[in-house]
Protein backbone atom coordinates (compact mmCIF):
# COMPACT_ATOMS: atom_id res chain seq x y z
CA UNK A 1 0.00 0.00 0.00
CA UNK A 2 1.32 3.44 -0.95
CA UNK A 3 0.68 6.59 1.04
CA UNK A 4 -0.15 9.41 -1.39
CA UNK A 5 -0.90 12.54 0.66
CA UNK A 6 -3.45 13.96 3.08
CA UNK A 7 -6.87 14.23 1.45
CA UNK A 8 -6.97 17.89 2.52
CA UNK A 9 -3.89 18.67 0.37
CA UNK A 10 -5.34 17.30 -2.91
CA UNK A 11 -8.01 19.75 -4.05
CA UNK A 12 -10.89 18.62 -6.28
CA UNK A 13 -9.73 18.84 -9.89
CA UNK A 14 -6.09 18.14 -9.00
CA UNK A 15 -3.85 15.12 -9.49
CA UNK A 16 -0.53 14.00 -8.06
CA UNK A 17 2.14 11.58 -9.25
CA UNK A 18 3.49 8.92 -6.92
CA UNK A 19 7.10 7.98 -7.67
CA UNK A 20 6.46 4.23 -7.59
CA UNK A 21 7.71 1.72 -10.18
CA UNK A 22 5.92 2.36 -12.47
CA UNK A 23 4.57 5.74 -11.33
CA UNK A 24 0.91 6.03 -10.24
CA UNK A 25 -1.35 9.07 -10.70
CA UNK A 26 -4.00 9.89 -8.10
CA UNK A 27 -6.92 12.03 -9.29
CA UNK A 28 -9.40 13.96 -7.12
CA UNK A 29 -12.30 14.82 -9.44
CA UNK A 30 -14.45 17.94 -9.24
CA UNK A 31 -17.21 15.62 -7.97
CA UNK A 32 -15.00 14.63 -5.02
CA UNK A 33 -14.19 11.10 -6.21
CA UNK A 34 -10.68 9.63 -5.94
CA UNK A 35 -9.10 7.43 -8.60
CA UNK A 36 -5.63 5.98 -9.20
CA UNK A 37 -4.17 4.80 -12.51
CA UNK A 38 -0.72 4.01 -13.78
CA UNK A 39 0.65 7.46 -14.56
CA UNK A 40 2.17 6.63 -17.95
CA UNK A 41 0.20 6.70 -21.20
CA UNK A 42 0.36 3.31 -22.92
CA UNK A 43 1.20 4.97 -26.27
CA UNK A 44 4.17 7.12 -25.28
CA UNK A 45 6.00 8.18 -22.11
CA UNK A 46 3.70 10.96 -20.89
CA UNK A 47 2.41 11.65 -17.37
CA UNK A 48 -1.36 11.33 -17.10
CA UNK A 49 -1.22 13.41 -13.89
CA UNK A 50 -0.34 16.30 -16.24
CA UNK A 51 -3.42 15.59 -18.38
CA UNK A 52 -6.90 17.09 -18.40
CA UNK A 53 -9.70 15.50 -16.38
CA UNK A 54 -13.27 15.79 -17.54
CA UNK A 55 -16.15 13.72 -16.26
CA UNK A 56 -14.59 10.31 -15.61
CA UNK A 57 -11.77 10.56 -18.19
CA UNK A 58 -8.19 11.83 -18.21
CA UNK A 59 -6.75 13.04 -21.51
CA UNK A 60 -3.07 12.38 -22.23
CA UNK A 61 -1.21 15.69 -22.64
CA UNK A 62 0.67 14.48 -25.74
CA UNK A 63 -1.73 12.96 -28.26
CA UNK A 64 -5.23 13.32 -26.78
CA UNK A 65 -6.01 9.67 -26.06
CA UNK A 66 -8.31 9.48 -23.05
CA UNK A 67 -8.36 6.90 -20.26
CA UNK A 68 -11.40 6.03 -18.18
CA UNK A 69 -10.67 6.73 -14.51
CA UNK A 70 -12.89 3.83 -13.39
CA UNK A 71 -11.70 1.11 -15.80
CA UNK A 72 -8.41 2.34 -17.29
CA UNK A 73 -9.77 1.74 -20.82
CA UNK A 74 -8.40 3.86 -23.66
CA UNK A 75 -11.02 5.62 -25.79
CA UNK A 76 -9.18 5.90 -29.13
CA UNK A 77 -5.77 5.73 -30.83
CA UNK A 78 -2.98 6.42 -30.64
CA UNK A 79 -3.27 4.62 -27.26
CA UNK A 80 -4.68 1.14 -27.75
CA UNK A 81 -4.01 -0.56 -24.41
CA UNK A 82 -5.61 0.31 -21.07
CA UNK A 83 -3.72 1.51 -18.01
CA UNK A 84 -3.95 -0.34 -14.70
CA UNK A 85 -6.47 0.87 -12.14
CA UNK A 86 -5.56 0.86 -8.46
CA UNK A 87 -7.76 0.83 -5.36
CA UNK A 88 -7.91 4.11 -3.42
CA UNK A 89 -8.75 4.31 0.28
CA UNK A 90 -8.82 7.20 2.73
CA UNK A 91 -7.45 6.11 6.10
CA UNK A 92 -7.41 8.66 8.92
CA UNK A 93 -7.50 11.50 6.37
CA UNK A 94 -4.60 10.04 4.34
CA UNK A 95 -5.04 8.94 0.71
CA UNK A 96 -3.73 5.39 0.36
CA UNK A 97 -3.31 3.46 -2.89
CA UNK A 98 -3.38 -0.33 -3.08
CA UNK A 99 -1.40 -1.18 -6.22
CA UNK A 100 -2.92 -3.62 -8.68
CA UNK A 101 -1.16 -6.96 -9.08
CA UNK A 102 -1.86 -6.97 -12.84
CA UNK A 103 1.04 -6.43 -15.23
CA UNK A 104 1.30 -2.79 -16.38
CA UNK A 105 0.85 -1.83 -20.04
CA UNK A 106 3.82 0.43 -20.66
CA UNK A 107 4.71 2.28 -23.87
CA UNK A 108 7.52 0.98 -26.10
CA UNK A 109 10.97 1.59 -24.66
CA UNK A 110 9.82 1.81 -21.05
CA UNK A 111 10.11 -0.79 -18.29
CA UNK A 112 8.84 -0.72 -14.71
CA UNK A 113 12.31 0.49 -13.72
CA UNK A 114 12.50 3.27 -16.34
CA UNK A 115 13.81 3.56 -19.90
CA UNK A 116 15.44 0.62 -21.66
Amino acid sequence: MHSACPLSSLAPGDAIRLETSPPIAVFHTEDGELFALDDTCTHQDASLADGWVEDCWVECPLHASKFNLRTGAADAPPAKLPVRVHEVLVVDGQIMVKESEDEPNLPPGLTVDGHV
